[in-house]
């Protein structure tokens, strides 16, 4: 692609972006996340409507969105500053506190999620008899079970829901990103194995599976923190505000490019690395020269690239190749993506119980605030060419966009409940703790 085209493109796609943003604020007045949604599902369908039409300008923009890499767009480029923005907003201290929870939560929830979607899946396309490999299956169910819950976190804290849940579900949003791509890059190297697609991945065996998620997962933890740490190291050095947001930058950039070189998790990478910024930064607030205008910026570029990141996500539906079957099975696939999240939850929840006490309505929060997001369908475009792929990418865009656009929606009455209820029981309070006053 040459340099102007490329230019243009991000052109015409920020201004479109800009224009979904002020229709929302003129007549939507939703969420921006949810609204910039909604407004790039209209312009998607009017866009199908005119290509329908035979209209030549519906057709090159339909190109032109063909031509845009969303997964590489994805992955490559917002998803590390969005984790490590997440996190350096998180309250180290209360974290730690709740580490247990977080990381079972996120660890065997996804695990949970990912087989019973895998499950159910093969056994729904069985009924309407179509015989795809279980293993592709299980892939579509590792790339549906991370949830994305952006936009429902600054309704939670809107609602000042207990700093306890908040803590829990924002700290499983962010690890259980990175532990489903594991699964999903761990479940594909097994179908290249097994005969499933051509390509290379670790060994068809248990030790090979545990050798793989330690070095993906414990090593992207460990490259992340050694970056933080590093990067902590030139922002606490001198007192200049440009030097210390380029020095922020460049710590995310580096744990995606090292994390594809060294074949460890770049997202957890990005998570461990904004986990230590924040929490050092906590400590010694002096250290940066301005701790209000450094958050800030932060928080500028999380809410843009969550905007921007959306309104693509709504503008993909118009490469998806549709059919009665695969929409009849998609709208079916999100009470069984609902009912494997609500199972995957009870279990550690159950488990935990024993042993930790959780705030009212921290069960339903964390089920029906488990939004599926941009992540998912990123991860949907890189299955591999198969009778399945066009299937499973139409399934998982349905379960997304219900998930960010009915959830989302119903998700500010839900938090004010549970904020109400924590209150009535004694043991509420401001969730404001939990993210610092620019988050």
């Amino acid at each position: 692609m040459r340099l102007m085209g490329l230019l243009e493109i991000v052109t015409v796609l920020v201004a479109v972006t800009a224009l979904a943003s002020l229709l929302n604020v003129w007549y939507f007045r939703l969420p921006s996340s949810i609204g910039v949604t909604v407004v790039g599902l209209l312009f998607s369908l009017l866009t199908l409507g005119l290509v329908a039409a035979g209209v030549p300008a519906a057709r090159g923009a339909v190109d032109t969105l063909r031509s845009v890499d969303f997964d590489g767009f994805v992955f490559q480029g917002v998803l590390s500053f969005l984790l490590f923005a997440g996190a350096m907003g998180l309250n180290s201290h209360a974290l730690w506190q709740l580490r247990g929870p977080v990381l079972t939560f996120a660890l065997l929830s996804t695990v949970l999620s990912t087989f019973l979607v895998g499950g159910l899946v093969y056994g729904l396309l069985g009924l309407f008899g179509l015989q795809l490999p279980l293993v592709l299956c299980l892939l579509f169910g590792a790339l549906i079970s991370p949830t994305d819950p952006v936009a429902v976190l600054a309704l939670l804290k809107q609602a000042r829901v207990p700093e306890k849940m908040e803590t829990v579900v924002a700290g499983e949003s962010l690890f259980n990103d990175g532990v489903g791509v594991v699964l999903f890059t761990i479940l594909a190297g097994l179908a290249a194995s097994a005969g499933a697609h051509a390509g290379h991945g670790p060994e068809l065996s248990v030790a090979g599976v545990l050798g793989f998620f330690g070095q993906e997962a414990l090593g992207g933890l460990a490259l992340g923190s050694l970056l933080g740490y590093l990067g902590w190291l030139g922002l606490k050095s001198q007192h200049d505000f440009t030097t210390e947001v380029l020095v922020s930058l460049a710590i995310v950039m580096t744990c995606t490019a090292l994390g594809e070189h060294l074949h460890v998790s770049a997202p957890l990478a990005a998570v461990a690395a904004g986990l230590l910024v924040g929490s050092l930064t906590d400590r010694q607030p002096g250290a940066l020269s301005s701790r209000e205008k450094f958050d800030a910026f932060w928080h500028l570029t999380d809410e843009l690239l969550n905007v921007f990141l959306f309104f693509m996500l709504a503008l993909e539906v118009v490469v998806l190749r549709f059919s009665p079957q695969a929409l009849g099975l998609g709208l079916l696939a999100i009470p069984l993506v609902l009912f494997s999240r609500a199972l995957s939850v009870q279990v550690p929840f159950s488990l935990l119980q024993r042993t930790a006490q959780f705030t009212p309505f921290t069960r339903r929060v964390m089920v029906w605030g488990g939004m599926r997001g941009a992540l998912s369908v990123a991860m949907a475009f890189t299955l591999p060419a198969s009778e399945g792929r066009d299937l499973f990418l139409v399934m998982t865009y349905c379960v997304v966009i219900f998930s960010i656009v009915v959830q989302g929606l119903t998700m500010s009455g839900l938090a004010a409940r549970a904020a109400a209820a924590a209150g009535e029981g004694g043991t509420g309070g401001s969730g404001a703790a939990v993210l610092h006053s620019a988050h």
